[in-house]
């Protein structure tokens, strides 16, 4: 089999991060986001990842390519020199997904965080004799996003509603698709969107099929939603492979740590942390609900709540971080020093508060 991941932009929403790093390399919970999918691609037989991107694919593949040793999987680029939409890209990458057996492929948005049932969709695929799957997840507020309306029986998709002023249903798309060759038949070389121009169609001849995802889903593609996702994929953790986690009497709830991180005395840490490698966790520390990445300082009894602390920063002694703070690669934040929401690009040095919410240029 084989599947084609849509890694498309620029990561402007998970900036100060994605200055550094193209978003898919991003960490999260200490590996890179993209490395989640394609771990869980190659676990159910996916023996080629095609990478449709447009952004720094030198990088990207270079990054990887240690990864395609280690995991025994190909992967390979298919560039866009112009931003192709959700749908353009599969056109793009026809003669590398179609092999002629005839099999279905995947295609994964490069930002969604989850368990991954691939072989329960394939499952759900062969048993419906339909051309397209979509996973579809439920959500609380379905009026922010486009809603899937379907049968509940057959998981036949009837039509597409985007954001209902009233109650229609409460599942949206989850940017897992499992889909036959054909489809290919159905997209132009052009920019243009699966969403919105070939699923409406596929489903209007009722070949469309929605399976609910079980467990979580996030897209992580921006700091709050990342924070949020890093709860869930933790309480996801404790639930399948709770040796995973970090035990002790300094824990409080879900906490991931790296082996290779040191952690003074007399320090709180969680719920819903994750530690990176090599970083050093000075005596006294408070931390909860944030990501440390790595290579971080944390020196004593600084305090760190619902942040990003980006790699190789310092936080310094008594310094408080809180409220969706997102320190970029590099930066030094000043002993004492309190940060409320700041945005801090890399390579800076902070030497006085950010009182509210702003970007430090």
């Amino acid at each position: 089999m084989k599947a084609l991941i849509l890694v498309g932009g620029f990561g402007t929403r998970l900036r100060p991060l994605t200055l550094s790093l193209p978003k898919p390399l991003v960490d999260f919970a200490n590996k890179p986001m993209i490395l989640h999918q394609i771990e869980a691609l190659k676990a159910i037989g996916v023996e080629e990842v095609v990478l449709a991107i447009n952004y720094q694919p030198e990088v990207m593949l270079g990054f990887l390519k240690e990864f395609e040793i280690k995991l025994g999987i190909k992967i390979v680029c298919s560039r866009e020199y112009e931003p192709m939409g959700t749908a353009g890209p599969l056109a793009l990458a026809r003669d590398k997904l179609v092999d002629g057996s005839g099999s279905p492929f995947f295609v994964l948005n490069s930002d969604v965080i989850s368990e991954y049932p691939l072989n329960k969709m394939i499952e759900f695929h062969k048993s419906h004799g339909g051309e397209a799957s979509i996973m579809v997840t439920k959500v609380d507020e379905p009026s922010k996003y486009g809603v899937v309306v379907m049968d509940e029986e057959s998981g036949q998709v009837q039509r597409f509603v985007e954001k209902p002023q009233v109650f229609v249903g409460n599942k949206i798309n989850a940017g897992i698709y499992l889909l036959n060759p054909e489809v290919l038949d159905r997209i132009e070389l052009r920019p243009t969107s699966i969403e919105k121009e070939v699923f409406p169609k596929i489903a209007h001849e009722k070949r469309l099929f929605a399976m609910v995802l079980p467990g979580f889903w996030m897209d992580v593609g921006q700091p709050k939603d990342y924070i949020t996702g890093l709860r869930l994929y933790l309480d996801s953790l404790r639930k399948n492979s709770p040796q995973k986690l970090m035990t002790g009497a300094n824990v409080v709830g879900n906490v991931l740590v790296d082996d290779s991180a040191q952690i003074g005395d007399g320090c709180l840490i969680g719920p819903d942390v994750c530690i990176g490698p090599n970083c050093v966790i000075e005596a006294g520390v408070r931390l909860s609900r944030c990501t440390i990445m790595r290579g971080v300082r944390v020196k004593k009894h600084a305090c760190i709540s619902g942040s990003i602390i980006g790699w190789h920063s310092t936080v310094g002694q008594w310094a408080r971080v809180e409220n969706m703070t997102v320190l970029g690669e590099d930066v030094h934040l000043c002993d004492e020093v309190y940060s409320n929401g700041g945005v801090v690009l890399p390579h800076k040095e902070i030497k006085s508060s950010i009182l509210k919410p702003e970007i430090v240029m």
